[in-house]
């Protein structure tokens, strides 16, 4: 749920926010049973139960079509009341809705398309699949927020809100489930009662090759079952398989993520009362498993931003599915830089945690994992354009399988190119027939109960901010890439800015750009293998094509290599979130949700990745039949009446 990149809420505090934050009920029968806690230097340590298990098991797909309520009413109200957003909690944070101070005036690396050279490409999880699991007991959310893992011959995918399991083929094993399914909530939207479950967002799932173990994880947040009205309960939920296999059993465990000082978690005074921790990422190393997330204030009214926050527990607890497992909880405020002598410093934003290939972990220092974050967003108190790039070494990870954890963080902040929150990224024009229909007072009428009172038009897709991406260790070097503002042929695009460094020496190895010509790169994710060569994924959009999934090439030695089209678009983003209707702004701007993050993860000499494309188009004609084979707005089922996003998942051989 993504403020200065959209906080994330991602899905929810974002234009999706309208959709998927209507999802509702008190996060029912997940109680977090902390049987201690204590704070000992900047750690808070508490002890986590194991809360029963579960299984991926899918239900078949609801009724197609339009199916009322797509939008909670309740919350959203018919065409614009932004202030009663406000009531229940649905702020934008991000950052990319305000320009930035500040912008790039370097040269962005150029780069044209040169044909899809893949071993294995397929689609993945899309809007209609993610719609229409559990029965049609769901929202439609967008952006779909990926996840991916594989290992063992499986491919695990995971979206806003939903899962499904593939072989190297690209072959469904087991069909599309829904995440609240898989978590054993209530659903978001029960269609019989009208009753509201929890909301999971922001999903990314790891698999651990040395344990053989699989972890999954969402933000869940709990609503009221009536009114679908955010209660400020949530929490991480984590799922960690028994087996090697995925489509086994899975132990679930619970983090509260209030950090009031209730539920036995410690009180961080976040402004208007809970805390929330959004945007949650995973990483690994040796001992430990990673999570961290981005802490607001859940109701604030302005940013309410504290600092980002590191969950560490012990991987081997994990993989033995252990009955009690310690959490260790650092908090980054004040943690970087300085503002004087005995000063605190700038709070953590977005501190990405480290994946490794294999089993390629740092073991110095007892243990170590690697974290990167950048600074430029208004929550690190920037202005929208920086050179800064912070690197975080969390030590003495061994301990995590002690009693007590005795862990070291520490930062250092390099220089690098200068980075800056990008424009919003152009995307070609083409066939929009959710615009067209809201455009049509008969058509509008079916969605929304009355014409549409705004004028609406196909609108360029959100670009992210400057906050950190996906980061690798691998080949004793730390990887990571951010979205900026680059100078292309004298026009300013967004696109993306890579690093490679040795965090033993604290020093840069190398960095680039890479840039579009006339084309948009948003949302890398770059993955490494154990020779130290890898690939970047991205999707790449502009005026003269439509979201396509990307990649190019990546090692230190030679930067980037071309790029190469996975999979190309087949029409524009047309979703709710590019309306003025859906929008939750006060001013009716529209906010195209794109992304908010992708994937790349190494197996062996393959790296596999996923972006977000679009995999479909059509006629307003043909999203207005009506008939069995092409209910309303399915175009022929390649769609929803409200939105047209498809993921796409490729392996890539990495020569070494």
């Amino acid at each position: 749920m993504p403020l200065s990149k959209r906080s994330k809420l991602s899905v929810l505090f974002s234009m999706f926010a309208l959709i998927a934050i209507i999802s509702g009920l008190l996060i029912t029968g997940v109680v977090q049973r902390s049987q201690s806690a204590h704070a000992a230097g900047n750690q808070f340590i508490r002890q986590i139960s194991s809360a029963g298990t579960t299984s991926i098991t899918s239900s078949p797909p609801g009724k197609d079509g339009f199916q009322s309520p797509e939008i909670n009413s309740a919350v959203v109200g018919f065409g614009h009341a932004p202030t009663q957003l406000f009531k229940y909690g649905v702020y934008n944070r991000s950052g990319s809705q305000h320009p930035s101070t500040a912008s790039s005036s370097t040269q962005g690396a150029t780069a044209t398309a040169s044909g899809t050279e893949l071993q294995t490409s397929f689609d993945g999880i899309n809007h209609r699949q993610q719609r229409l699991s559990n029965n049609g007991n769901q929202f439609s959310l967008e952006p779909p927020d990926q996840g991916l893992c594989a290992g063992n011959g499986f491919i695990l995918e995971s979206v806003n809100d939903a899962l499904n399991v593939y072989n190297a083929k690209g072959n469904s094993l087991l069909g599309v489930t829904a995440l609240n399914t898989f978590y054993g909530y209530p659903p978001e939207i029960n269609r019989s009662t009208g009753v509201f479950g929890p909301l999971p967002t922001d999903p990314s799932c790891y698999f651990d090759k040395p344990t053989q173990r699989w972890f999954h994880i969402v933000l869940t947040l709990g609503q009221d079952p009536t009114t679908g009205a955010f209660t400020g309960q949530n929490q991480l939920d984590l799922a960690v398989s028994n087996t090697s296999s995925p489509l086994g059993a899975f132990t679930l465990y619970h983090i509260n993520t209030v950090d009031d000082g209730t539920g036995g978690t410690p009180n961080h005074n976040c402004d208007g009362g809970p805390c929330i921790g959004d945007y949650p990422h995973i990483g690994a190393d040796a001992n430990g498993f990673y999570i961290t997330t981005n802490e607001y204030g859940f109701f604030a009214p302005g940013l309410g931003f504290h600092a980002a926050q590191i969950y560490a527990l012990s991987k081997q607890a994990l993989a033995a599915n252990a009955a009690s497992v310690t959490v260790a909880q650092l908090d980054t405020i004040g943690l970087v830089g300085s503002a004087g002598a005995g000063l605190p410093g700038n709070p953590g934003f977005t501190v990405w945690p480290a994946t490794s290939p294999d089993s390629q972990y740092a073991t110095d220092h007892n243990g170590t994992d690697y974290f990167m974050s950048s600074d430029a967003a208004a929550e690190a108190n920037g202005n929208g354009a920086s050179r800064d790039l912070v690197v975080w070494t969390l030590a003495n990870t061994a301990s995590l399988n002690t009693a007590l954890p005795a862990l070291s963080l520490s930062n250092v902040v390099l220089t690098v190119n200068p980075y800056s929150i990008p424009p919003k990224a152009l995307q070609k024009k083409g066939s929009t027939p959710l615009i067209k229909c809201l455009n049509t007072p008969s058509c509008a009428t079916i969605l929304l109960g009355g014409p549409d009172p705004f004028t609406e038009a196909e609108g360029p897709l959100d670009s992210n901010d400057t906050r950190m991406q996906q980061v690798t260790f691998a080949n004793g070097k730390l990887w990571g890439a951010l979205d900026t503002t680059l100078t292309v042929n004298n026009v300013n695009e967004a696109g993306i800015e890579w690093f490679a460094v040795n965090p033993v020496a604290s020093r840069v190895t190398n960095q680039g750009y890479l840039g579009g010509n006339n084309a948009n790169l948003i949302y890398p994710a770059i993955g490494v293998t154990s020779s130290g060569k890898g690939v970047m994924a991205f999707t790449l959009v502009g005026p003269n094509n439509f979201p396509s999934a990307a990649y190019a090439s990546i090692d230190a030695q030679n930067g980037v290599g071309p790029i190469h089209i996975a999979a190309d678009g087949l029409g524009p983003q047309d979703g709710f979130s590019e309306t003025k209707v859906f929008s939750p702004f006060a001013n009716a701007m529209p906010r195209p949700r794109w992304g908010d993050y992708g994937a790349a993860v190494p197996v062996g000499n393959t790296v596999w990745i996923a972006s977000e494309y679009i995999g479909q188009t059509c006629t307003l004609s043909q999203y207005t039949t009506n008939t069995l084979a092409s209910p309303f707005g399915s175009c022929k089922k390649t769609r929803t009446a409200l939105a047209n996003w498809y993921t796409r998942i490729s392996s890539v051989e990495v020569n070494t």
